[in-house]
């Protein structure tokens, strides 16, 4: 068995409405609590965080799946939405939507359009970050696949 550590070092001067600074590895970035949550809207945010890290996750597990699958590609581009629902002022991360666009070359087959979508499923189920939230935030894949020049 292997372990991989990685640390972070937060510092908060103020209090809920201040902001605060992270360094973790090559990330370094002011934090605070959101404008659409009465905050100050400096820097990133727990919830970009979150959405970020599974976005992350997921892109580079789909495109190492795909280099060992050797489907090639023209372009992998990814958008995704993180949905935070507040009922009676609890906040709880409800669902995050990945919405992958995948542009195979020309010369692509429909075979390899099917690989492709089932490689981006596949590669969501494996993201480290998914299973971490699994049974606590839905998460939702919708992938498009394309053959350049459709």
């Amino acid at each position: 068995m292997s372990e991989h550590h990685f640390y972070l070092q937060a510092d908060w001067k103020g209090l809920r409405n201040d902001v605060g600074t992270i360094s973790c590895g090559n990330l370094q970035t002011e934090i605070s609590i959101p404008q659409e949550m009465e905050g100050p809207g400096v820097g990133t945010n727990p919830d970009e965080m979150l959405l970020g890290a599974a976005a992350t996750c997921f892109i580079i597990t789909f495109a190492a799946m795909m280099e060992r699958s050797k489907l090639e590609k023209v372009s992998l581009t990814l958008q995704s939405k993180g949905i935070v629902d507040v009922t009676n002022g609890i906040f709880t991360y409800k669902k995050i939507i990945h919405r992958p666009k995948l542009v195979l070359p020309d010369n692509a087959t429909e075979k390899e359009r099917g690989l492709a979508s089932r490689l981006a499923h596949k590669a969501e189920a494996s993201c480290m970050i998914t299973r971490a939230l699994k049974g606590n935030v839905e998460i939702v894949l919708e992938e498009e696949v394309v053959i350049e020049g459709e």
